[in-house]
């Protein structure tokens, strides 16, 4: 299949999208696939002999590394960087590259690629993506949007209280929820703008902190109670819960350091739980991946208190696809190997 890969974007998470877009890439020329992989907001230059000779199989097609830095990109400088400016959100030649292909792999991470808009755009272009579409990615980006559909069907998801956009701070909700407490943009993704305070000092740190990552379509800033225990993924694929894999942090918690740079954290999968728990957070996690009606895959997050209690924190419609991303470790648990699993997914989208 001729297969277009967009990764990059305009959201803090644009390099981890780089990252997952050239694994994902390599993944799917190792499989005999025609692979074009390109920035969805810079675009690509058309060569001199058509936009259809950037897709290239082996032996033509060249490996794609992107390591990702320590800190998230700054994103003014490659937003003023763009030329041509086409005056939207696709980059030059890319709705036409889309056409071409028969299936966009989304390698996209936060904003316009997990909140809906891309997925509603290609709904009425009538161009074939992988993961969720419109309707559930709208659901899961929202993180009060989805604690509001987890409560409804009975889901565990931990206390919130929303601080509107430019609203006052109800330190009454603040206090009932206690220290230390968790900071979140209501829809960032990759734990840019988290922040886990454990007293009002830091609490007006760590919203000056949100503010700065907040999602300019953004009604808010979640404020949620911390959870003391482990923290784990399921993911889904095929309406199946991979293995549980737990995350390890060497000190301190889960940060977007943490998640992409290697050697700082420690994943078990499978997770060393008893049966029981394993078992009920896979159903608890197939169960919000309906409750959300999101597609052919998705990750699950979750903590777990001393009590055994599942929280769930959020729900990825893209799970990152980087070296040290979690839902491939769960596939390669379950026996499916990264190559085959990007082969999985895209061979999955053209035929539905």
């Amino acid at each position: 299949m001729k297969v277009l890969v967009l990764a990059g974007g305009n959201s803090p998470e644009r390099d981890v999208s780089f990252s997952s877009g050239c694994m994902i890439s390599n993944a799917l020329a190792d499989k005999g696939h025609e692979v074009a992989l390109v920035d969805v907001f810079l675009g690509i230059d058309a060569p001199a002999d058509g936009l259809s000779t950037l897709f290239k199989k082996h032996p033509d097609y060249q490996k794609q590394v992107f390591a990702i830095p320590s800190t998230p990109p700054d994103l003014n400088k490659i937003i003023s960087s763009r030329t041509p400016d086409t005056g939207m959100f696709f980059g030059q030649n890319v709705l036409d590259c889309c056409r071409l292909a028969d299936v966009v792999f989304l390698a996209l991470h936060g904003a316009a690629g997990e909140n809906g808009q891309i997925q509603a755009a290609f709904d009425l272009l009538n161009i074939r993506y992988t993961g969720t579409d419109f309707p559930g990615c709208v659901l899961a980006m929202d993180k009060l949007v989805t604690k509001e559909i987890l409560s409804a069907n009975g889901l565990p998801t931990p206390p919130s209280v929303l601080i509107p956009r430019g609203g006052a701070v109800n330190w009454q909700e603040i206090e009932a929820l206690g220290y230390p407490c968790v900071i979140k943009p209501l829809r960032g993704g990759s734990s840019i703008g988290v922040s886990i305070p454990v007293n009002s000092e830091e609490f007006l740190t760590g919203l000056q902190e949100a503010q700065a990552a907040m999602d300019k379509y953004d009604r808010g800033i979640l404020v949620e109670k911390y959870i003391d225990g482990r923290e784990y993924c399921v993911g889904i694929i095929d309406r199946t819960a991979l293995p549980v894999i737990e995350i390890i942090p060497n000190e301190g918690w889960f940060d977007y350091e943490k998640k992409y740079q290697a050697g700082l954290t420690k994943e078990v999968c499978p997770a060393d739980l008893p049966m029981s728990l394993m078992l009920k957070m896979q159903t608890i996690a197939f169960d919000i991946h309906l409750a959300l009606h999101l597609g052919f895959y998705s990750r699950i997050d979750f903590k777990v208190d001393s009590d055994d209690n599942i929280y769930c924190l959020e729900a990825n419609t893209l799970p990152g696809m980087t070296p040290t991303s979690l839902f491939p470790q769960e596939a390669a648990a379950a026996g499916i190997n990264y190559a085959a699993l990007c082969d999985r997914i895209v061979r999955y989208e053209a035929v539905r």
